[in-house]
């Protein structure tokens, strides 16, 4: 894959935590190593503990790894300070959660433009509202954009997060079990929504989840156990 190609690497990433009697310290990563291509789409599963939300975690720039090093975009993460790695978070990076994180004062229009209020353009900023108009309509939501978000289904929770998560058109979309919290129905709705995102705006899609049939619909599925990241699909 040549570098123009690849949007996201990891090389020999190693995490670590101090045990409880601050002695031998607690394994999570061991060594891993990865390379994730524009626009592509990749599921990461495993048993519970296994430290998936841990790496998406260190891939979203939330946490550092113990040893190795992330690359973004050709550009080694590990060497920025905390307020580069927030302006990485806000502009290259979306996330989605199990819990939508969503503000109850705020109308779902007002929501999706939260991560907008620090970009420095204020072109972007002006634009900002009719992308996010755009968007709410594309996902199903565009008679409910005035409403909060305790007027709404958790389906349509987790679908103005996703939303909010793409408003500044990142390179990189992650979500961590983001149809956990959801009903079978809704769940499916979510995971082919997440899916066409990801063909129409080409953004890259990094998901964690124990739902086999979620991981299924992406392009690669990983396996993340005993520390280690193997292919599956």
């Amino acid at each position: 894959m040549t570098a123009a190609a690849t949007l996201l690497e990891l090389t020999g990433v190693t995490k670590h935590y101090s045990s409880p009697d601050g002695t031998n310290p607690v394994p999570v990563l061991n060594n891993i190593s990865l390379v994730v291509a524009r626009s592509a789409s990749l599921a990461i599963v495993g048993p519970s503990g296994s430290g998936k939300s841990t790496l998406l975690q260190i891939i979203g720039t939330l946490d550092r790894p113990s040893s190795g090093k992330v690359a973004l975009d050709g550009r080694d993460l590990s060497q920025l300070d905390d307020l580069q790695l927030a302006a990485v978070r806000n502009r290259q990076i979306g996330f989605v959660f199990q819990s939508h994180f969503l503000l109850p004062q705020c109308t779902v229009l007002e929501n999706v433009l939260v991560p907008t209020l620090v970009c420095e353009d204020p072109a972007w900023r002006a634009r900002a509202p009719e992308r996010a108009g755009r968007l709410l309509t594309r996902v199903g939501l565009g008679e409910r954009m005035l409403h909060r978000p305790g007027q709404l289904s958790g389906g349509e929770r987790q679908r103005v997060a996703v939303v909010r998560a793409l408003i500044n058109q990142p390179e990189l979309l992650l979500a961590d079990e983001p149809t956990g919290s959801l009903d079978h129905v809704s769940a499916t709705a979510l995971g082919q929504l997440l899916v066409d995102l990801n063909r129409e705006e080409g953004v890259t899609l990094i998901l964690v989840t124990h739902a086999l049939d979620l991981a299924k619909q992406m392009a690669r599925v990983m396996e993340l156990q005993n520390g280690r990241l193997e292919d599956v699909l």
